[in-house]
């Protein structure tokens, strides 16, 4: 090959791939219409649909206009139960304000959950993610896993671990005021 043919070559690749990256460039009016719904602060909570412990069907966007505390735990886990009176509580002083908490067990049983429920008591909906769908969406790795997502569908915080009062409290401002 020689030079000439060379030259054309290399201005050939660098015109197509120009316009390749032109043409495929996401804009910033498409990114934020786009924005796809990923477990970050910031990001629309990813919508799931799950079976609650009465076998009701619950999806996450029935949720929307409500500040939600998506709580991801299991009842073989010691910090999961140590956090549920919190949670509990944080449930009763401020749903008739719109919050929601909402607890996702993770690849339990409904008898196994609803023994959970029923001694811890419980009052907020609880849903069974028996196949770890929910947990895969929200990469929930270890638990407790909570997100704070608040009226617009739009996740603010995440804490991975047990909560105490003083966090819970931190955190929920952040979605409710």
């Amino acid at each position: 090959m020689n030079k000439r043919n060379l030259s054309f070559l290399i201005i050939a690749v660098l015109i197509l791939g120009g316009g390749w990256i032109w043409f495929s460039r996401v804009t910033d009016a498409t990114a934020e219409t786009a924005r796809p719904a990923i477990p970050l602060p910031g990001h629309p909570a990813p919508d799931f649909a799950l079976q609650t412990l009465d076998g009701q069907t619950l999806t996450l966007s029935d949720l929307t206009g409500q500040a939600v505390v998506l709580n991801f735990w299991a009842s073989w886990c010691p910090p999961c139960r140590a956090e549920m009176p919190e949670l509990e509580q944080a449930y009763q002083d401020n749903q008739n304000g719109g919050l929601v908490v909402l607890g996702v067990n993770q690849g339990e049983q409904q008898a196994v959950a609803a023994d959970f429920v029923q001694q811890f008591g419980l009052t907020f909906p609880v849903v069974l993610d028996q196949d770890l769908f929910a947990s895969r969406i929200y990469k929930v790795n270890s638990l407790p896993t909570t997100f704070f997502i608040d009226r617009n569908g739009v996740i603010q915080d995440r804490v991975t671990g047990q909560m105490n009062t003083a966090l819970l409290d931190e955190k929920l401002r952040t979605i409710f005021p």
